[in-house]
């Protein structure tokens, strides 16, 4: 099969299995029709698990079906969404524009706390579920507070967002990646120019705090000042973050016109298929140290979503063949998760020995697979 056949039949096969088996079963079963909002899990026999609801569950499935709409799910899309946001809007929300990290099945506040991941979250879905629902203008409005909120509490003041309140230690750039993502979908939803001024400084921040200048590789951890944390925790290196951050860091390049962006995001891309990827078990790993020595050989399935999302990205940018294939390469690895008893469910972590960890299979995880689908057939379908 050639390359162009490859990526195509890989494409077909994920996206029938969002649209034929995910998207009915996480609506039907993954959404609680009772209290509203979204399930945290399905159990492997198909049963929702109940349990305290994360924050950054909610919008995550809230993009989840704003993107199902634009891949074509003839489905209830609308009704997911607008489910998911009212269950968000009324139960998280904190009355100083903050959203909270944890309620009960039922919305009742379980942990008030302000955690900068959650926020992330919380701006990434409203920015989605604002394109596909232009007649909720308070979704931007809500956004903008937010966005405020962020800047007169968790101002970091050399550059980024503290982790908290009050701040503390390690800070990290897992939760900013995901800022930066969420700044740059406002951007593609028209917003205001502050959105691009915080996509720009997470950007700069990444280029000149975050990534290792010696090995090209993006760290996880730090100290106040943004200087590498001590220790080993200082040392590592996520394969499925240097993904994640090359595909955002590309669409910045593009968008700024910087070609150090790109370079370090190809760079990444390396790492991440390059020692990232176990080749005996053909997936992308947990975590290496910064030199490039495995430190965690657990393969997450959200690993191999990036990977796809960076190869798309990378093979749109540069014209080479090579990172198609790295793209293809990642929707194998990502097709092994989905081997289970219940169609439209996955399992999460592969470990050393080639068995998968049996659990339920965590709606966080979602967002990942429906991201990785979307950006596999915007490739495919622009060169149709």
């Amino acid at each position: 099969m050639d390359r162009t056949a490859r990526i195509v039949v890989l494409r077909d096969r994920l996206k029938a299995w969002a649209l034929q088996e995910a998207f009915p079963l996480w609506w039907s079963v993954g959404a609680d029709q009772v209290n509203g909002g979204f399930f945290e899990k399905i159990a492997q026999d198909g049963t929702p698990v109940e349990a305290p609801r994360r924050a950054r569950v909610q919008p995550r499935q809230i993009y989840s079906y704003a993107a199902a709409g634009l891949l074509g799910w003839e489905g209830p899309w609308r009704e997911a969404l607008a489910h998911g946001l009212d269950f968000y809007l009324a139960h998280y929300r904190r009355p100083d524009g903050f959203f909270r990290t944890l309620v009960a099945s039922d919305g009742s506040p379980l942990d008030d706390k302000v955690d900068l991941y959650d926020q992330a979250f919380g701006l990434f879905g409203l920015a989605l579920a604002s394109q596909a629902l232009p007649e909720r203008e308070d979704l931007p409005r809500i956004a903008l507070e937010l966005r405020a909120a962020l800047h007169a509490t968790l101002k970091h003041p050399i550059a980024g967002f503290e982790e908290s309140v009050p701040p503390t230690t390690p800070l990290l750039s897992n939760p900013h990646m995901h800022m930066f993502e969420a700044s740059l979908a406002w951007v593609e939803a028209g917003g205001d120019a502050a959105w691009r001024a915080m996509a720009d400084e997470i950007a700069e921040l990444a280029l000149s705090k975050f990534i290792d200048p010696v090995s090209g590789g993006l760290r996880e951890y730090y100290d106040g000042d943004w200087n590498p944390a001590p220790g080993v925790a200082g040392r590592i290196v996520e394969p499925g973050h240097q993904f994640e951050w090359a595909w955002l860091l590309l669409r910045w390049s593009a968008l700024a016109g910087r070609e150090d962006a790109k370079v370090a995001a190809l760079r990444m891309i390396e790492i991440g298929r390059g020692p990232g990827v176990d080749p005996a078990r053909g997936v992308a790993i947990f975590a290496l140290l910064d030199d490039m020595s495995v430190h965690d050989d657990v393969a997450r399935l959200w690993a191999q979503t990036e990977w796809i999302k960076a190869g798309v990205l990378a093979a749109d940018v540069t014209g080479e063949a090579a990172y198609a294939e790295t793209a293809a390469d990642g929707a194998e690895a990502l097709l092994k998760y989905f081997d289970v008893a219940v169609p439209g469910l996955w399992r999460d972590k592969l470990q050393a020995d080639g068995t998968f960890v049996d659990e339920p299979a965590p709606a966080s995880s979602f967002y990942h697979i429906v991201c990785a689908i979307l950006e596999l057939d915007r490739y495919v379908t622009k060169r149709s």
